[in-house]
């Protein structure tokens, strides 16, 4: 059955029918939950949501846009406010037209000039529209259809205009005539006597609609006794929600905390939920290619950084801030934008500053003795088959990570083909291919990794970030257990650590042009600012 069709039967009911406001994708979700069986688009909760006048402020494609969200979001008929059909004959046609595309089942047009004024806006001039004018409307709405069923409802304004019960029976017969499916009789009185008059002589099979937000004191059953066929609820959700953020925002304002309204909102899963969120996670799954070995990485921030000074009296060097943020906390975005989250970081020197929950935390307890092998044997456990390693003060485009995950090598590295570090312990590299501009994502192979090389020797700089996998990941396990057990331990380098590794593998060594730096220095820690 179609939302029109639904729709129709809804209105056309011997038992009283209801339609509940909605004003986005949400709310009419939530209506339907509640067990409401139609929805009314309301003109002024959908302009109050885009925070604009019910004064056809919002353009009727605007307003479109938000309908197509809510018919997608439920599976109910929606009747809509047109308002006055925003604009002539021919904007009915193509509002009717584009409504029916987007699975709207029905649309109430009003008998006022465009552009329209509520009609609850005291003081406001509430002109009517000519009625051979209006009726041409109905007939052009009518005319357009392509589905029967689709309603479309004429609302009679002549009462909240002042011209009472003469002129409101004289509109309505015409409407009818014209090929309105219902007339929804409006009035802005505290109580039902302008229906009550108007039932009293009505004389038509359509059913009539009405919108009790003045006169919300009357029974229900009352509505029922007089022969009303259905009720619109016509804004009480976004008054509701209005409300409630209101007085929500106002709290968090005057308090500084959330832990006051957390229990009196709904929790995130809720909204999770009608967001329909597992329905995306179980998709996922279907259609996007399954990684069967999940990348871990293993950050290296055990350091002082005795070069900083005073600025690294209270922190580590890897929490000290760049634009705003600690140095680690672009390197561990930059990891979790690329889907890695199981992310571990060696600390030692003030390690309780770290306090980033959502990481895994190893120590280096004896940092101040020790280099960067000593770290990354502290995390041995973490390297898994595959697992990226990075220095934990140094700062790089997020592009780098992607450049890594492409290398099919069991061990790669990331290099900068030239020496850009100014001061300090440099890494320097130097391969059987220089890096070429042709060439920039062609894999070469490490020959040498040590401070010693000259400029002239050294091919590029090493920045800090390498990639084990599969076999790859046990071979850097077992380097690091031969040099844990050299008397030389504490004192080795990375650049000892691979003199290791290529006794037993290759070592691929991809370039990048530029986007790096290495933060060894108060110059290096502002410059690495204009980097990002």
């Amino acid at each position: 059955m179609t939302k029109a069709k639904k729709l129709r039967e809804l209105i056309f009911s011997p038992e009283l029918s209801f339609l509940m406001e909605a004003h986005n994708g949400l709310s009419a979700k939530i209506a339907e939950e509640a067990g409401f069986q139609g929805l009314w688009g309301s003109g002024l909760s959908i302009a109050a949501q885009l925070g604009v006048r019910d004064n056809n402020e919002a353009s009727w494609t605007q307003v479109l846009e938000v309908l197509e969200f809510m018919s997608d979001a439920t599976s109910i008929p929606i009747l809509v406010d047109g308002d006055t059909g925003h604009g002539n004959f021919n904007n009915v046609r193509r509002f009717v037209s584009k409504l029916e595309q987007r699975g709207i089942a029905g649309v109430c047009l009003e008998d006022k000039l465009f552009p329209k004024t509520n009609s609850f806006i005291d003081g406001d001039r509430q002109q009517l529209a000519d009625i051979h004018e209006f009726c041409g409307k109905i007939k052009a709405g009518k005319d357009v259809l392509r589905d029967p069923d689709f309603v479309i409802v004429a609302r009679l304004e002549a009462f909240i205009a002042g011209w009472g019960l003469t002129e409101a029976m004289h509109r309505a017969h015409a409407y009818v005539e014209a090929g309105a499916d219902a007339i929804l009789v409006h009035s802005k009185k505290q109580t039902p006597e302008d229906l009550e008059a108007f039932l009293k002589e009505w004389n038509h099979s359509v059913p009539i609609v009405i919108v009790p937000t003045k006169y919300f004191s009357t029974p229900t059953d009352y509505f029922r006794e007089l022969g009303v066929q259905t009720v619109i609820w016509a804004n009480h959700s976004i008054r509701a929600a209005t409300r409630a953020m209101q007085a929500t925002t106002r709290r968090i304002f005057n308090e500084q905390t959330l832990i006051n309204i957390e229990e009196s909102i709904a929790p995130l899963n809720e909204i999770f939920r009608l967001q329909n969120a597992a329905e995306l996670q179980s998709a996922e799954t279907h259609y996007l290619p399954a990684h069967t070995i999940p990348i871990n990485a293993i950050i290296l921030a055990a350091s002082r950084g005795s070069a900083f000074g005073s600025l690294t009296e209270s922190v580590p060097k890897a929490l000290l801030p760049v634009h705003g943020k600690p140095i680690i906390d672009h390197i561990t975005s930059a990891f979790r934008r690329a889907e890695i989250k199981d992310i571990t970081v060696v600390r030692g020197y003030k390690k309780n500053a770290f306090t980033d929950t959502d990481l895994t935390y190893v120590d280096n307890d004896a940092y101040d003795t020790s280099k960067e092998v000593a770290s990354l044997h502290a995390a041995c456990r973490a390297i898994k088959q595959n697992t990226i390693i990075s220095f934990g003060d140094i700062i790089f485009k997020e592009y780098f990570i992607s450049e890594l995950l492409q290398s099919e090598a069991p061990i790669t590295i990331l290099a900068i083909p030239r020496i850009v570090t100014a001061s300090g312990y440099r890494d320097l590299i130097k391969t059987t291919r220089p890096y070429t501009p042709v060439a920039f994502n062609e894999s070469s192979l490490l020959e040498v990794m040590s401070s010693t090389l000259t400029p002239d020797e050294a091919t590029g700089e090493f920045t800090g970030l390498w990639y084990v996998q599969n076999e790859g990941a046990t071979l850097l396990q077992e380097a690091l257990n031969v040099l844990y057990a050299q008397s030389t331990f504490t004192s080795a380098r990375i650049s000892d650590l691979f003199t290791v590794l290529q006794g037993t593998s290759t070592i691929a060594v991809r370039y990048l042009e530029g986007g790096w730096i290495d933060i060894d220095s108060v110059p290096e820690l502002i410059e690495a600012g204009s980097l990002k």
